[in-house]
């Protein structure tokens, strides 16, 4: 499984972006895919996930300004995200797992950083 995220950059306090994530390498609509976030030093986070059957779960963090959804058509992944706050500012990484027993699989991360 390959996951490569785009979308990333430098946006003002209150705007907003999307995050999308392209997989391959194996049937994506049989994964759960994820978005986490790390700022340095601190563990990693998980924003937000949906399941093979689009069930959503989202940090406490981030419920109500961001969005996760996925095309099964074209293999990818969003975040939307909006209302952004300088804390959201973090490298977000896209992960894909098949099941909870097995490995998860990461993107490279992309930058987001929100500041005036």
């Amino acid at each position: 499984v390959q996951l490569v995220e785009s979308g990333g950059g430098l946006v003002q306090p209150g705007g907003s972006l999307r995050l999308s994530c392209a997989f391959s390498g194996d049937t994506f609509s049989m994964y759960t895919m994820g978005w986490y976030r790390q700022v340095p030093g601190k563990q990693r986070e998980l924003v937000a996930s949906i399941t093979s059957g689009s069930g959503t779960k989202y940090a406490d963090s981030v419920r109500g300004r961001f969005t996760i959804s996925r095309d099964n058509a074209k293999n990818i992944v969003y975040l939307q995200m909006n209302s952004l706050k300088p804390e959201d500012t973090a490298v977000y990484y896209c992960t894909a797992q098949i099941s909870q027993y097995d490995a998860i699989y990461w993107g490279q991360g992309t930058q987001v950083t929100v500041s005036s």
